[in-house]
C-alpha cells in the first residue's frame, strides 16, 4: 500500500491546483456511485440493514464532498472541471463488485484500505498546500475519510 501512496502522490504533485481539484471532484463522485451500488447489492443479498444503510450514507457523504469541492472549483475557475488522466483511487479500490455473499469481507477490506489511503493522501496534500482555505478543506476531508474507515470497520461484525 505504501508503494501505491507514493506513486499516486508523485502523480498528484504534478497537478496544479485546478487539476487537483478536478481530480478529487471526480474521485468523490465515483466513490459515491461505488458506495450506492454496494448498498443496492447488499440489499439484494439480504445483508443486515446496517450494512446497506452504512453504504448509502457513505455514498451520500461522498457526493456531498464532491459537491463542496465542485462549488469551490466553480467559484474559483467559473467552468467545469478539467479531465485528469489519473485513476480515481478510492472508487477503483472499492468497486470490486461483490456478486456472492462470500465476497463481502473482501469488499469491506478494500473499502477500508481505500478510505485509509484517501485519508493519508489528503493529510499529505494538506501538509504541502500553501493556500490556507484548501489546506483546511483537505484536513476536514481527511477526518471524514477516517470516519468512513471507522464506519466500515464496525460493519466487519456483520460479515456473513
Amino acid at each position: 500500500m505504501v508503494d501505491v501512496v507514493v506513486e499516486i502522490l508523485n502523480e498528484i504533485r504534478k497537478l496544479n491546483e485546478r487539476e487537483l481539484l478536478s481530480y478529487w471532484i471526480r474521485g468523490e463522485y465515483e466513490e459515491a456511485e461505488a458506495y450506492l451500488r454496494l448498498a443496492e447489492r447488499a440489499k439484494e443479498l439480504g445483508l443486515p440493514k446496517e450494512v446497506y444503510e452504512t453504504f448509502e450514507r457513505l455514498g451520500k457523504e461522498s457526493k456531498e464532498h464532491g459537491d463542496e469541492l465542485y462549488g469551490i472549483y466553480r467559484e474559483k475557475y467559473g467552468e467545469n472541471p478539467v479531465e485528469i488522466d489519473i485513476p480515481s483511487l478510492e472508487a477503483t479500490h472499492v468497486l470490486g463488485k461483490f456478486w456472492k455473499v462470500g465476497d463481502f469481507e473482501d469488499v469491506l477490506q478494500n473499502a477500508m484500505e481505500a478510505e485509509k489511503l484517501a485519508e493519508t493522501i489528503y493529510r499529505k496534500l494538506a501538509e504541502e498546500c500553501h493556500r490556507e482555505e484548501l489546506r483546511r478543506i483537505y484536513l476536514r476531508l481527511a477526518d471524514i475519510e477516517r470516519g468512513h474507515y471507522e464506519a466500515l470497520r464496525k460493519l466487519m461484525g456483520h460479515k456473513t
